[in-house]
Parts: C-alpha cells; structure tokens; sequence
C-alpha cells in the first residue's frame, strides 16, 4: 500500500493551486471570445440553451471532483516517479493529457459521431490543464 504513503507526502497547496489553476483555464478556455463559440457549434447549441440546462450543482460538483481527483493523482505519480521539477511533472501532466484525457475524447467522440472539432477543442483543454497542473506540482514539491 504505498500509494496510501504517497497521499501523506502530497503538498496540498500545490495540488490545491493545481485544481485552481484548471478551473481558470476551463473558464478561460471557454469563453465565447476564445474556443466557446466554435465548441457551441461544434456541438450544435447555444450559449442561451447552455444556460438554461437544469443540473446546477449536478453539474458542477462532478466536475470539479474530477477535476481536484486529476490533481490529487497527477501528484501521487509526481511524488511517486520523483518529478520534482515544473519541467518534469509538466511533461508527465502533458504527456497524461495526450494519452490518457485526449485518447478518451478521440474514442468516445469518434463512436459518438461528434464533431472533431468537440475533440480537438476538449483535448487541447485537457492537456493545457494537465500540463499547467504538472508545471505547478513540479514547482512545489
């Protein structure tokens, strides 16, 4: 059970900066003026029909479990693989984002019959955000 050793030694404000740090590129990310537009057409909705989904916190607390769940991970294997530099963890949290966050999109989209765009704009999302964690757990380890 040493992954349980590796959550006593996590350093939470940096995984606490981590999450943080994903929740302003997401809102970044997505703004109309950036990829919000193309993704709104991409998945062929408006921002008014966006806003009027009902789900609230159905919504947003998954989301941003998943989101201080991928931080609090990125930084076990960080800890546990010894990437103590922002540039070593940065290229992990790049390198998990291609593979692991991207791939998924590629897959699930694909069988969806999604626009590639919904991919292209997801994924560059996701490996932005994991690669900015990674920089930041690498920063302070």
């Amino acid at each position: 059970m040493e992954w349980l050793s590796q959550i006593l030694h996590i350093n939470w404000l940096a995984v606490l900066l981590a999450f943080v740090s994903s929740m302003v590129i997401g809102f970044v990310w997505y703004m109309p003026a950036v990829f919000g537009q193309r993704w709104m057409a991409a998945i062929a909705r408006t921002e008014k029909e966006l806003k009027a989904l009902d789900g609230g916190a159905a919504i947003w607390v998954p989301m941003m479990v998943a989101a201080a769940a991928s931080s609090v991970l990125l930084a076990m294997v960080a800890g546990a693989l010894e990437l103590d530099t922002p540039l070593e963890a940065g290229l992990f949290g790049f390198v998990a984002g291609l593979v692991f966050r991207a791939g998924g999109h590629v897959i699930h989209n694909g069988f969806a019959g999604r626009a590639t765009a919904v991919t292209l704009i997801d994924s560059g999302h996701d490996i932005l955000a994991l690669t900015v964690a990674g920089l930041i757990i690498g920063a302070l380890p």
